[in-house]
């Protein structure tokens, strides 16, 4: 991008899966490289080319609505990045409840598939037991 006189306003994110992105310009044009792994490519998709389409066609709501769950698994602790874990959504006595997937490799197509929902984990997140409140993006057609 840089060869041919664009510019880069980032390359970096802390999010996982989300590894490599990048966002700049050229000319009058905005530019978003996504990450070529298939979760990778969702979720950047989703947190920064939905909000970019939204923002160039006037949509008042840009960002992606984050929706109270509960933990249906327990959760190790969380590193440096903010995760996205591909999970599914079950309705139990009026709540809803994200359980993760088992495996969230970013090259995993199945996974990704199989997911209706990314449970968002902040950064330095400390452990998660079953029942905890925790924040979801529903990813059914519609919802986003």
């Amino acid at each position: 991008l840089l060869a041919v006189g664009g510019s880069i306003d980032f390359w970096r994110v802390a999010i996982r899966p989300g590894k490599p992105l990048m966002a700049g310009t050229l000319g009058d044009a905005v530019v978003l490289g996504l990450p070529g792994n298939p979760a990778s490519a969702f979720v950047t998709g989703l947190l920064f080319l939905l909000p970019l389409a939204r923002a160039l066609g006037g949509w008042a709501e840009r960002l992606p609505v984050t929706l109270p769950a509960r933990l249906a698994a327990p959760l190790p602790a969380n590193g440096p990045r903010r995760d996205h874990l591909r999970a599914t959504l079950q309705m139990r006595d009026g709540e809803t409840w994200a359980t993760p997937m088992p495996r969230q490799d970013s090259s995993l197509l199945s996974v990704l598939a199989f997911a209706d929902a990314l449970i968002v984990r902040p950064e330095q997140a400390p452990p998660a037991a079953i029942g905890d409140p925790i924040q979801v993006l529903d990813t059914r057609f519609g919802r986003i």
